[in-house]
């Protein structure tokens, strides 16, 4: 039996409000598959395989939280596109962090046969690293999570 999910739209965490908007990752996917350059609902459908209802639901979950954006589908009437929006763009990072992570945890060497790259000179991109306000860069053991000060926002 499959419990209820439980809503962390008012977390005060800033990990727990963003799975609250991204949902799961399916919904990850599809805005892969955005980055791909995929629009159309049969798009996303005959890309991941995934389920009519289920690719409905999240669509639908992407487009409240302001990821996507509906518009109508010149090449069609009776069809619409999901188009990303700028908050949407922005999950690149994310993306792009979660594939770096993956390709050197989740493989082993030279089975992966793909690889992100920059679309200027389709080399790859160099690995994401956290960056201190003064522009060290950090390691995972070199930030942590804290009660923010208010003031501290203004700086």
């Amino acid at each position: 039996m499959k419990g209820k999910r439980t809503d962390m739209g008012d977390a005060q965490c800033g990990i727990a409000r963003s799975l609250q908007a991204v949902g799961d990752w399916w919904s990850l996917l599809i805005v892969r598959e955005a980055f791909k350059g995929r629009r159309r609902f049969s798009e996303f459908q005959k890309s991941l395989g995934l389920a009519k209802n289920i690719l409905s639901v999240r669509l639908r979950k992407l487009v409240e939280e302001g990821i996507f954006t509906v518009e109508p589908d010149p090449d069609s009437a009776l069809s619409h596109l999901y188009v990303l929006t700028p908050k949407g763009y922005e999950l690149s990072v994310v993306l792009v962090a979660l594939w770096q992570w993956g390709e050197e945890h989740c493989f082993a060497p030279g089975e992966l046969d793909y690889a992100v790259v920059d679309s200027l000179n389709a080399q790859p991109l160099q690995k994401l690293q956290l960056a201190a306000r003064d522009g060290r860069t950090l390691g995972p053991r070199q930030f942590r999570i804290e009660a923010r000060d208010r003031s501290f926002q203004d700086r």
